[in-house]
């Protein structure tokens, strides 16, 4: 039997191209696909810890879509692109996808948030969310020099995106929420929630999920 998911309709389709588009730009050039039980989630990170003494939070959003009969189960780890240029070769009418056989490698991926075990926390404004990223790149962008070093790349991103924006979320949950497409919907506040060590800011368009996250100590 051939390794393809089936999206449910041509919509579909077309949100998963956006959204593997958006994750090659701005995740770190993989993505986990699960399908299973009817539903493909597709996970990418955003933000990720560099070694064993980086403290910097793991961020990682995640789109779900329906899939169709007939769809195969699959859990893999591939590039964006390896997905973005079957889909190139697709007819819309028919969404069968077919998973790449050349897999990559994310240290992230071994440890995902759980399915299950989610409580409410609280909410957050989504118009904030919005302004808090947008304000961050702006930052970031201003505070870069031309052609800088990657170590002050890692030192100015941590900084800006390492402010507490709410109780225990990070700005980096914002540029996740932004740069991944997830605002910008009718919802003017959005439910979070924690599970162990993992929290989740949902919209209608995807989830954003983080662990690890300390606020900068106050003087």
């Amino acid at each position: 039997m051939a390794n393809n998911v089936i999206l449910g309709d041509a919509a579909s389709l077309e949100d998963l191209r956006v959204f593997l588009e958006r994750a090659e730009r701005f995740g770190d050039g993989a993505v986990r696909v699960i399908a299973n039980a009817g539903v493909l989630a597709v996970y990418t990170a955003t933000q990720t810890p560099v070694g064993i003494l980086d403290d910097t939070a793991t961020v990682l959003g995640l789109r779900t879509f329906a899939l169709a009969e007939g769809s195969v189960e699959a859990d893999t780890v591939v590039t964006p692109r390896s997905l973005l240029d079957r889909i190139a070769r697709l007819d819309p009418s028919q969404p069968v996808l077919p998973l790449p056989e050349v897999t990559t490698t994310a240290a992230w991926a071994g440890v995902l948030p759980p399915r299950g075990g989610w409580a409410p926390t609280g909410a957050i404004d989504a118009a904030s969310l919005a302004s808090v990223a947008e304000a961050g790149i702006t930052r970031v962008a201003e505070a870069l020099p031309t052609d800088p070093g990657e170590a002050l790349v890692t030192k100015v991103r941590r900084s800006v995106w390492g402010a507490e924006i709410a109780p225990g979320v990070p700005a980096s949950a914002a540029f996740a929420a932004q740069s991944l497409g997830f605002l910008g919907g009718e919802e003017p506040s959005l439910p979070w929630y924690r599970s162990g060590a993992w929290t989740r800011i949902t919209t209608s368009r995807g989830h954003v999920l983080f662990r690890g996250y300390r606020p900068p100590a106050t003087s």
